[in-house]
């Protein structure tokens, strides 16, 4: 496998195009996604998903992105503008919206991932990249572009897929590779009942994380052969990527720690279980994804807050958060906070307890609640005396309630107007 000491890596890099697709509807997040696009979605007490890929392309050194744009993407696309303007356009970097916009059919809304690429295919033409660099803009994770970069050249591949190991019960839902020794790809196939199992192994798997590599004028002859093919469904994972195997150098890189070879982690948060078990996930003690540190970056934009504050230290009325992730402009005001997170100017008042939550921004949780393994969606004003987490039964009469236990709060099901919800 390729390292970092890749010696034109930097080359690489500057000479690559990331394209981060950032469109998807999200469904699977229930009303977390009514208002905004799924990579938009806050993660992390400050941050929103699709900062992790962007902040992977700039401290990977690829600081020529651009961001492909479609379901209500008003959100998504003023934190861009807000946080992400810092790139300098006299150096040819850039973050770049690709709004759909009929470029190349009268149908205005891509059709495909592979579709998205095609429709801006002139402006890529145009930056004349050596290699394209494909995302997802919705999974969380931090990985160093620069030597996929370097292992695709070394292999002399046309087409590069990043991939993590999983069970044969976790592949089910993945697009999962078939590799010879070498990692070359010999098939790849959607969402299989049977997956193939990783050489050497008995109960392991390769799954796509829709990361590809491509080199730039493969990729545009893969796109103009794709568009011209009426029963295409204009998707890489469906129709590109099994279309080119046979003939072309495909190649597998799995995503391991450069030092350790152990699996990275990657997390999709695509289901309301999965995105509270991620955002969890970050109270511990030891994290496998780690905020706090400072050689990789994870950029953001925030509003100026003062710090979080917490008040009263009466036995019965103590303002306290204990393993738990608070940001500025909080207070917590005689509220005991467990295990939880909470975003930006959240109020917690008094003899609430709050445990196992995620609060997102700009939420006021009145006195003498009781909240458990919670969503809070952001401008919620939770009544006093509000009981959250419980009784399912109750909570499913008023709330959306996860097969996992999760019980997500928004303002219109507690009866307020429903609003804007950036």
């Amino acid at each position: 496998m390729s390292t970092l000491n890749h010696p034109n890596i930097h080359q690489l890099t500057r000479n690559t195009i990331a394209l981060i697709l950032a469109g998807g509807r999200g469904s699977r997040l229930m009303e977390m996604t009514d208002w905004r696009a799924k990579p938009a979605v806050p993660f992390g007490g400050k941050f929103r998903i699709i900062d992790f890929p962007l902040s992977n392309c700039v401290n990977s050194g690829i600081r020529k992105i651009g961001v492909l744009t479609q379901y209500k993407a008003h959100s998504l696309i003023l934190h861009i503008q807000q946080g992400w303007g810092f790139l300098r356009g006299e150096f040819g970097e850039y973050v770049e919206l690709f709004p759909a916009q009929q470029r190349h059919d009268e149908d205005s809304w891509y059709k495909g991932t592979a579709d998205a690429v095609f429709q801006n295919i002139d402006i890529l033409r145009t930056r004349g990249p050596e290699h394209i660099l494909i995302l997802a803009g919705d999974h969380i994770y931090k990985m160093d572009y620069g030597a996929m970069l370097a292992d695709h050249v070394e292999k002399k591949a046309d087409l590069t897929i990043g991939c993590i190991e999983v069970s044969l019960e976790e592949a089910t839902a993945f697009g999962v590779m078939d590799v010879d020794d070498n990692r070359r790809v010999k098939a790849f196939v959607e969402k299989p009942e049977n997956p193939p199992v990783m050489p050497g192994r008995t109960d392991t798997a390769l799954a796509s994380m829709g990361i590809y590599i491509f080199n730039a004028g493969f990729l545009y002859e893969q796109l103009i052969k794709d568009a011209d093919t009426k029963r295409s469904t204009h998707d890489f994972g469906k129709d590109i990527i099994p279309s080119v195997i046979e003939k072309y150098m495909v190649n597998a890189y799995p995503f391991l720690d450069l030092q350790s070879g152990a699996q990275s982690y990657w997390r999709d948060v695509g289901t309301i279980d999965a995105y509270w078990s991620a955002n969890m996930e970050l109270i511990g003690v030891d994290p496998n994804m780690n905020l706090y540190d400072k050689n990789w970056p994870i950029w953001t934009y925030q509003e100026q807050n003062p710090p979080a504050k917490f008040v009263f230290d009466d036995d019965d009325r103590r303002g306290e958060a204990v393993d738990s992730m608070v940001s500025g402009g909080c207070v917590v005001s005689g509220a005991k906070v467990r295990h939880s997170l909470l975003f930006s100017n959240v109020r917690v008042n008094s003899y609430t307890t709050l445990q196992d939550s995620i609060v997102l921004p700009q939420v006021n949780i009145g006195r003498h609640c009781r909240i458990t393994k919670a969503i809070i969606e952001k401008g919620c004003e939770v009544p006093e005396g509000t009981i959250i987490g419980e009784n399912r039964a109750d909570d499913e009469k008023r709330f959306r309630v996860s097969p996992g236990g999760v019980v997500l709060v928004t303002p219109d099901m507690l009866g307020q107007k429903l609003r804007y919800v950036r």
